[in-house]
């Protein structure tokens, strides 16, 4: 493929503090920029906005508008930043040969597959930590707000008889 794509991609950042937000959002887009073969043409910032019935968090995005050298430089900028939203602008049609097709969906797939076994890993230590936290008497959430705040009043309950 001899023609770079011309893009616009969203970038969302949600967390806290709001300067927090703003700096990791400017971060993000300069290391963008900093790869090689990615041009930043354009960037609008948007600054942080509370998130409601959220405590002390907060909600910032940035529009870029990039040229980029090829399509797997394309699709790696994809999984490598996690945009919220990507709009293609040029070129119109893209073709692209069977070999660099294959090679672009092997990367993909290996990607998918390494993200995979993070996840895989990170449920079993979670498991493991519950099951040890259980033995000890403690109880453990399953991460929903109502589940842990039932585990929290568990735990102040058994400590208060404790003592």
């Amino acid at each position: 493929m001899e023609k770079a794509i011309h893009s616009r991609m969203i970038f969302e950042i949600l967390g806290r503090p709001a300067e927090h937000i703003k700096e990791a959002l400017n971060t993000l887009v300069v290391r963008l920029g900093s790869e090689k073969g990615v041009n930043v043409l354009n960037k609008v910032y948007h600054d942080p906005k509370k998130i409601e019935n959220a405590d002390e968090l907060y909600s910032a995005f940035s529009e870029v508008e990039l040229e980029i050298e090829s399509i797997d430089k394309f699709f790696l900028v994809i999984f490598g930043y996690f945009p919220s939203n990507v709009e293609v602008i040029a070129p119109r049609e893209i073709k692209i040969r069977n070999e660099d097709l294959n090679s672009l969906a092997n990367d993909l797939v290996a990607r998918i597959h390494h993200y995979d076994a993070i996840t895989k890993k990170l449920l079993t230590e979670r498991n493991i930590l519950a099951s040890k936290l259980k033995e000890a008497g403690i109880e453990f959430g399953n991460g929903t707000p109502a589940q842990d705040k039932e585990s929290q009043e568990k735990n102040s309950e058994r400590k208060k008889k404790k003592n």
